[in-house]
């Protein structure tokens, strides 16, 4: 993967905080399968050292771990064409995260408003690292120089700090060294929601598994959750204007375009003027047909452990041979001593 024959690196990743969502494959997962090319170094990470910013049972998260990672390959990450790997087997992350620590100032951290939302009224008792993880996400961006970062519309914030302390890095130090890496946020159902409340992000920790998609359901629990989804009372409509002020129409419109590959506007097309009955039960075998084969082969690849522990070891022993050299050159600019 020598850099002359990629034009931009592309990186991303997802905590394996376990209970995988049909939001973590159509928000993330798929764009990354997309982004796949012979002109982009694509580095996909299962970012385990932001997962224990709350407390994990170790053997939970050893799952949840290589879960995510079946649910890559099975949903089509080819890990001979793209890096996969677990952060914390690349210790330059948490290395130049400390730097970033240093670079990134308090009032920026104050203003993330995924830490608000997350903390609570509970500020004062949640961890350092759950305040901090930002500028670790920063380092993970930033430690292989990545250029774009395909994110939910709900990250885009992380991407713009990383942008800040991109710039403050260079600034202080009289350096043009860290990239300003560009969100990618684009087609629909970046941010899929509940089905039985669609003005709520759709997440494993709903009080009903009726308002999600788990990536392991079975074929015949994906179709009774579409067909028993929370529409309303009126038909689709006849234009994507129409969905306005309908937030649970809005996303199954959304999740449909999604799974076909096409856009709202183009579902619209087909199905406007239909009524539920018809629409819901479409929808549901999409579903099916998309996301069962995954679901089997995520089975699959979950028998064998040790061949993911493989991919992943292969895969950190790439990263960390851009990482390093990233990272040395940032311990020189600092002027850290070294043998």
């Amino acid at each position: 993967m020598a850099d002359a024959v990629h034009t931009r690196r592309v990186f991303s990743g997802i905590k394996p905080s376990g209970g995988l969502t049909m939001g973590n494959y159509l928000g993330a997962i798929k764009r990354f399968v997309e982004m796949q090319s012979p002109d982009t170094m694509s580095i996909y990470c299962v970012v385990d050292l932001h997962a224990i910013t709350v407390w994990q049972d170790p053997a939970d998260l050893r799952h949840a771990t290589r879960e995510l990672v079946a649910a890559y390959i099975a949903s089509g990450i080819d890990p001979d064409q793209s890096i996969l790997f677990n952060q914390s087997q690349v210790s330059a992350h948490a290395e130049l995260g400390w730097i970033f620590n240093c670079v990134a100032r308090v009032g920026w951290m104050n203003r993330m408003t995924q830490f608000k939302d997350k903390a609570g009224k509970n500020a004062e008792k949640v961890s350092l690292g759950l305040y901090a993880y930002p500028s670790l996400m920063a380092a993970d961006i930033l430690i292989y120089h990545a250029t774009h970062v395909p994110v939910g519309e709900d990250q885009k914030q992380h991407v713009e700090l990383t942008r800040d302390i991109a710039a403050k890095f260079n600034h202080d130090y009289k350096v043009d060294f860290f990239p300003q890496p560009e969100p990618i946020i684009d087609g629909p159902a970046t941010r899929v929601m509940n089905l039985r409340d669609g003005s709520k992000k759709m997440s494993k920790s709903g009080v009903s598994d009726m308002e999600r998609i788990n990536m392991t359901d079975d074929a015949a629990l994906i179709a009774k959750k579409f067909k028993k989804a929370k529409s309303d009372a009126a038909p689709l409509p006849e234009s994507v204007e129409g969905l306005k002020g309908r937030p649970e129409a809005k996303n199954l419109v959304e999740i449909y375009a999604a799974l076909s590959d096409s856009s709202p506007e183009a579902v619209i097309r087909e199905f406007g003027g239909a009524q539920w009955g018809r629409f819901k039960p479409a929808l549901a075998d999409l579903a099916v047909a998309r996301l069962e084969p995954i679901s089997l082969e995520m089975a699959r690849l979950m028998q064998d452990p040790a061949e993911i522990d493989l991919i992943l070891a292969k895969g950190a022993d790439k990263a960390n041979a851009i990482a390093q050299p990233i990272l040395d050159k940032t311990y020189d600019i600092v002027g850290f001593v070294r043998g």
